[in-house]
This record gives C-alpha cells, structure tokens and sequence, in this order.
C-alpha cells in the first residue's frame, strides 16, 4: 500500500472516530437511493443520522427528516455533513453549514460524495477552515477501516 493512502487511511479512521452524528443532505426515503442505503449503512454502524430533504414531511430511518441544515435544532450537533446533491448545489450546502455554525460554533467535516464536489464548496470551506473530503463514499470509506 503506497503511503499517502495509509495516511489517508488513518484520517478516516480518526474522521469515523470522532464522528458521532451525520447530517445526510439529500438524504432520500426510497429504499433502493443510495442515499437511503448509505445513510442506513451509517446508522446500523452505530452513527446518529440526521436526513435532510425538503420534499419529505416526517420521518427517514426513523429520524426527523429537516429540509435543510438551518432547520435542524441547535441542540444537535452535526459532526459531519455528508452532501448527496448535484455539484450546483454543493456551494449552498457549504454555505447553509456555515449559517449555522455562527450559532452553534460545531465544525463538521464537510463530505462530499461520488461526483458531487464542487471547486466552490471546497473554496468556501477551506476559508473557514472546515475539513472538505471530496468524491469519497462514507460507506466504501468506512468499510476499508473494518
């Protein structure tokens, strides 16, 4: 294994493991989207899902679904954002967490998954010095550490 990935490795590792809580932003409630699955996946692994939608009312996984970050209660702290949106829209995800860490002060790992990394959200997250992982799976991710 070359270096750079064992050490890329190790970040995950410490990422899962100081990760307790995840906000799945396009979260969907149709069990065969890979969102559902993956967000399925994060939570039987024992991590606190928190589905963003705003085309669904109620519940995903058994969570309140919000329709956007700002919707969720300040008293939920989102360690992670794992963005499930066309690359258009990545920006303004970025631009919805750093709305509300002026209230709530969290930094969460912005995670962006296959194909849906935007050159902007990783600019305007770098600028606050959030952590950007682009066009990674949480779930393949997650599995290579077990």
């Amino acid at each position: 294994m070359h270096k750079h990935l064992l050490i890329a490795m190790n970040n995950f590792r410490e990422i899962f493991n100081r990760t307790k809580t995840i906000a799945v932003v396009g979260c969907s409630d149709k069990p065969f989207r890979t969102s559902y699955q993956i967000a399925a996946y994060l939570q039987s692994v024992g991590f606190r899902i928190v589905p963003i939608n705003p085309n669904i009312q109620g519940t995903i996984l058994d969570e309140t679904c919000y329709p956007d970050l700002i919707s969720v209660p300040e008293n939920i702290q989102l360690d992670m954002v794992d963005i499930f949106r066309k690359p258009r829209y990545t920006a303004d995800v970025v631009l919805d967490v750093l709305a509300r860490i002026k209230n709530t002060k969290e930094q969460p790992i912005i995670w962006t998954q296959l194909g849906v990394s935007s050159e902007e959200a990783r600019r305007l997250s770098a600028s606050h010095q959030l952590t950007y992982i682009s066009n990674r799976c949480t779930l393949v991710e997650h599995q290579h550490l077990s």
